[in-house]
């Protein structure tokens, strides 16, 4: 058997027995296992906390510098370069983010908005 053979022979096997790839759902903490509620919580709060981290990276600050910007302690900055998701809470993100001239969008799943509309009050205009 020549060197190409074996190749092909090989990358047979490895695609046939490795592990099972499955899709994605769209949020890494779902996938991890996640209640609803919680994957959604930790999802915005990932993502806030990544633009954060980029206003502070594209202005070149220290995370001193950055505590004194927001009024919060250097620790508090740290916690957040070093993505402690755990410590922050959406609204202390988006306030940190308004501070920072950063719009904060809210936007929403069809399918969200579609399984909520038939337990929704009636009495409450959509």
């Amino acid at each position: 058997m020549d060197t190409k053979d074996k190749a092909n022979t090989e990358s047979h096997n490895r695609s046939s027995g490795g592990p099972e790839i499955t899709e994605s759902t769209g949020n890494v903490f779902s996938d991890l296992g996640f209640e609803a509620e919680e994957a959604a919580n930790l999802k915005v709060r990932a993502r806030l906390m990544v633009r954060l981290r980029r206003f502070i990276k594209q202005r070149g600050m220290t995370q001193q510098e950055a505590a004194d910007f927001f009024g919060v302690n250097q620790p508090r900055i740290s916690d957040l370069v070093n993505k402690k998701i755990d410590k922050f809470s959406i609204d202390t993100l988006v306030n940190m983010l308004t501070q920072a001239g950063v719009g904060v969008k809210i936007d929403f799943d069809e399918a969200e908005s579609s399984s909520t509309s038939t337990s929704r009050d009636p009495k409450v205009p959509a």
